[in-house]
């Protein structure tokens, strides 16, 4: 019975939170709400509008992910929905295929987000939450900063007051550009809209205590309606009643064939920045969040929003901070925000007719201007240049061959960028240093001196097919820098976590060239299971027990000859080499080592 409430709990979380709920977290959870429903309004809004869909699908695809999560979410803080970084990607994949049926559009948004949905909730059961690491920080830098200019070069126009068509990121800065020198900027407008960016970033360069996303949407809306501007500038527009209802009619088999692509893209990206922003917070509250449980939860949360007239959703960087810092304890917040957006749109739907349009581009606009991390590709640049270099490409793949495209470049340098690491690790050959304990990096310690006779070598990475070789001809020429009294070979094969097939050739071949001359080859440290691998390769006659040593200074004495026992026994209990110990004696993570 216990077992089967551990698992109904940690698939639908919302079980544990109702069973420990405090009576006293009820009102930070409620004034959270209140204060978060203000940005999901303009902010829903103004990311359907990014997608190519009506206003109020951004609510729909609000209230419903808001809900679902709040049940099946393990996140206790985090708030889902609409996303700049996701918006553009929507765009670009149902709009060629709704060649301008807007009903036709919400539709394919809505097997978009059941589609994404489906494929995290199922790599949530099979446990594939590691694929965060895919994208490493470099990378994700480089995506979302190509993102964030995206989302502002789309709504410059309409932060300015006048409107742009064009199918690509180049004409459509061309075109604003064009639009800017020909006067097409709408004087008022533009007061709305830059006024609305100007009010935003002050009020929070001051910790002003109300966001200014919440000011700017009231203030504007108050002189729009005081002034009577509803006719002079764009606005929103009154949104239509009626709740969150199924919207897939017309859609065919060829339709899910078409978005399959898209689909895979935006889960992974939207799944990668859900997860990065669920564990942030959740360590910064004490808690952990089962990458795979939040998979899961947020697939669920995207096939509810999808079948009642939603599109794509992930975590908020924007409003998930509002909600912390309003006192958010539990996803109640979440629920709260939806009940207040069912209200809003029951109640009060006409209240967006005053809203302008600029202010809101106003509002998307900070959102992306917040996705840029200036400081974090200077840092890059700063302390790893082929990190910021795969930053660089990122951010141009995006922006030269698209944003579906741009996923692919992203995921295909991730892999480079570990292949890259693996490729080329550190390299050591050891040796001892006067009054130290155990044996270092000779690079390091260059008043260190190699054993006479004896080679010692360290290799920090897995062997696999692209290193092998590497490591091979690099022992041969720590060999051949030796001279030709050599007559063992160490390797403190502690950091060698693997093995694979190819790498075990070059293994191989690398103990016959030192055969040949008459070069013993012993491994020390090397893990169980590696060596367990070897086994399976056949290699046992080759690298028999006596090949290996427990350590590289019990390899050392025996060889020289100060260790009882010999090397095909079981005595390796070496005796110290000095009184002295360096932290970190034979370990690859030593900074002397």
């Amino acid at each position: 019975m216990m077992r089967s409430q551990e698992g109904i709990a940690r698939w639908i979380p919302a079980v544990a939170t109702v069973r420990g709920y405090q009576r006293a977290w009820l009102w930070p959870d409620v004034r959270a709400g209140i204060v978060v429903t203000a940005l999901l309004i303009p902010a829903g809004m103004g990311y359907a509008e990014v997608a190519g869909l009506p206003p109020v699908t951004g609510l729909y695809a609000t209230i419903v992910p808001l809900l679902a999560y709040a049940v099946f979410g393990p996140s206790r803080v985090l708030v889902l929905g609409p996303d700049s970084s996701l918006a553009p990607i929507i765009a670009a994949a149902i709009l060629p295929l709704a060649l301008g049926d807007q009903s036709r559009a919400v539709a394919l948004a809505g097997l978009l987000a059941i589609m994404v949905g489906a494929l995290l909730v199922i790599g949530g059961l099979v446990r594939l939450g590691f694929v965060t690491d895919l994208l490493s920080k470099p990378i994700r830098v480089g995506y979302l900063n190509a993102i964030a200019v995206i989302v502002i070069v789309s709504q410059l126009p309409k932060l300015l007051g006048f409107s742009v068509e064009a199918p690509s990121l180049w004409r459509g800065a061309v075109a604003t550009g064009e639009g800017i020198v020909g006067g097409s900027i709408d004087p008022v407008a533009a007061a709305f809209g830059v006024g609305s960016l100007i009010v935003i970033f002050t009020l929070k360069a001051v910790r002003f205590p109300v966001p200014g996303v919440l000011v700017v949407v009231v203030v504007s809306m108050v002189l729009t309606g005081v002034l009577g501007l509803t006719d002079r500038l764009p606005v929103v527009g009154a949104l239509p009643q009626g709740l969150p209802a199924p919207a897939l009619g017309g859609l065919e088999w060829t339709d899910v064939a078409s978005l399959a692509l898209p689909a895979a893209g935006i889960a992974l990206i939207a799944f990668t920045d859900t997860a990065v922003l669920s564990r942030t917070f959740a360590a910064r509250r004490g808690d952990s969040v089962d990458g795979s449980q939040e998979m899961a939860g947020l697939g669920i949360a995207n096939v509810a929003g999808g079948a009642l007239g939603g599109f794509p959703v992930s975590g908020s960087s924007s409003r998930t901070p509002v909600a912390e810092q309003a006192g958010a304890r539990t996803q109640l917040t979440g629920v709260v925000g939806a009940v207040l957006l069912i209200v809003f749109i029951l109640a009060l739907p006409g209240l967006t007719e005053l809203l302008p349009s600029a202010t809101l581009a106003a509002v998307v606009m900070s959102a992306a201007i917040g996705l840029i991390d200036a400081r974090g590709v200077v840092r890059l640049v700063r302390i790893n240049i082929v990190d910021a270099v795969l930053s660089a490409a990122a951010f141009l793949g995006v922006l030269v061959f698209g944003v579906l495209e741009g996923i692919v470049i992203t995921i295909g340098l991730s892999f480079i960028a570990f292949v890259n690491r693996s490729w080329r690790p550190y390299k050591a050959e050891l040796g001892r240093v006067a009054g130290l304990r155990g044996y270092h990096d000779l690079a390091r310690n260059p008043e260190g001196a190699r054993v006479p006779g004896i080679v010692i070598v360290r290799f920090d990475a897995p062997l696999f097919f692209a290193n092998g070789a590497i490591f091979d001809d690099w022992v041969r020429s720590r060999v051949r820098s030796a001279g030709p009294d050599v007559r063992t070979v160490i390797l403190a094969a502690e950091p060698i976590t693997d093995i694979d097939t190819t790498a075990a050739d070059e293994l191989v071949e690398l103990d016959e060239y030192l055969q040949a001359r008459g070069i013993r080859l012993i491994i020390a440290e090397m893990k169980s299971p590696v060596v367990d691998t070897l086994a399976r390769y056949g290699l046992t006659d080759r690298f028999a027990p006596d090949r290996f040593a427990p350590t590289v200074g019990a390899a050392v004495d025996e060889v020289t000859g100060t260790l009882r026992g010999d090397i095909g026994g079981t005595k390796w209990d070496a005796a110290p080499e000095s009184p002295r110990r360096a932290p970190g004696d034979d370990t690859p993570g030593d900074p002397k080592a």
